[in-house]
């Protein structure tokens, strides 16, 4: 039995403090995912190694947060999210301060190795927070802001960290990189929590042999599938997609980056639309499944017709729109399949498909640019959004 007790109602503002702060936390942990790549010149100069030993960093951090981020939502759901969030944002700002401070190609490993596990906390103590605090009516808005931080995140560190470079070397972009860690955990600290909606107490459902068998229930594996095939759909767009144009169609480097461009703001953009779509549909299993056929079909035309600069730049552009949209309903829709108490492991479960997904995707479309067939790049994109449909189609409600 769960104990639970009447909770009083937040306030707007309160909402928007807490939003606003975890939606910046969510900003640094996509901005970190990414401060190695834009920097990997410079890094691999001074230390005179080749991308594949950067690689193996990266290959770490993904390791460590794939492994770890379930055991970090069991902590979310017994302890303050809050506390847990912050713990990690700091860990990881110290693990990039001693990179930058440390001439050490081993230390950065074993320091991404720690950041890796400071990343662990980002989503099952975000989420947490918002099924805790933010009210019903506000949960899809809510999760679109916070997504929406995350992919400006990632567009922001290679503009920024190349900035930085110029500025102070590789070194200083990665120390300021850590100073701004540190203030986003001061700032997490300071907005402080609004009133708690969520009925969260000692449950059942806490104990060992029972959260495992919710995760390991068909609705929670779907979404951790789901969770995996967007993120190879994800690699295959965002890392292989310019040089699969390039070798299948010879579209100039600058258009197919121009083109990425607009996938990735067109993403963006769908995100917060994806926010309103939700606050007018209950149907979520719909919205997303309509979404992810629609950017199915796109792909593959990408990849079986040559369709010139201006039709690639539009397709590119609906493609990441529809790729957005479906993202605050995909939240939703693992909310749905989530009793309450235990949104942390739940969250921390199926976001790991996230890292599996960020482990498996680039080597299969590298496989697949190296033995020469880049059309299957968008054909295997397309696959993938095709098999998330039926995961969500399979049925998310708990068992």
């Amino acid at each position: 039995m769960t104990e639970a007790t009447e909770l009083t109602r937040p306030s707007g503002s309160d909402e928007l403090r807490l939003v606003g702060g975890i939606s910046v936390a969510h900003f640094l942990s996509h901005y970190y995912i990414l401060l190695l790549p834009p920097l990997f010149l410079f890094v691999r100069d001074e230390y005179n190694v080749s991308f594949t030993a950067l690689s193996f960093a990266l290959a770490v951090f993904n390791i460590v947060s794939a492994a770890l981020q379930t055991p970090a939502g069991f902590l979310v759901d017994r302890i303050s999210a809050r506390v847990v969030l912050v713990s990690g944002i700091v860990l990881g700002a110290l693990a990039f301060m001693i990179v930058a401070l440390v001439h050490s190609y081993w230390l950065l490993v074993v320091m991404f190795a720690l950041a890796g596990l400071g990343n662990t906390v980002y989503h099952p103590a975000n989420y947490a927070l918002l099924a805790r605090h933010v009210s019903d009516e506000r949960m899809g808005p809510a999760y679109s802001v916070h997504s929406f931080a995350g992919f400006a995140g990632t567009a922001a560190a290679p503009v920024t960290l190349l900035l930085l470079e110029s500025l102070w070397g590789w070194r200083g972009a990665v120390f300021a990189s850590a100073m701004f860690g540190f203030a986003v955990a001061a700032l997490v600290l300071m907005i402080g929590d609004a009133p708690q909606v969520s009925k969260s107490g000692k449950s059942s459902g806490n104990s060992a042999p029972t959260a495992w068998r919710l995760l390991l229930s068909g609705p929670i594996l779907r979404n951790l599938l789901f969770y995996l095939l967007l993120a190879i759909l994800s690699s295959g767009m965002n890392g292989y997609s310019v040089v699969a144009l390039n070798a299948l169609h010879a579209t100039p480097l600058a258009v197919a980056n121009t083109a990425l461009t607009c996938y990735l703001t067109a993403t963006a953009i769908g995100v917060l639309l994806g926010g309103f779509v939700v606050t007018r549909t209950s149907r979520h299993v719909f919205v997303a499944a309509a979404s992810l056929g629609i950017a199915a079909l796109i792909t593959l035309s990408i990849g079986l017709f040559d369709l010139g600069t201006l039709l690639l730049i539009l397709t590119m552009s609906v493609s990441g729109l529809f790729t957005g949209l479906l993202v605050p309903s995909r939240d939703l829709i693992v909310r749905a399949a989530t009793p309450p108490g235990s949104f942390g492991k739940v969250f921390g479960f199926v976001s790991s498909g996230f890292n599996l997904g960020g482990i498996i995707g680039p080597i299969i479309f590298g496989l697949l640019m190296d033995h020469g067939h880049p059309q299957f790049v968008f054909v295997l994109v397309a696959a993938a959004c095709a098999l998330c449909i039926v995961t969500v189609a399979g049925g998310t409600r708990r068992e």
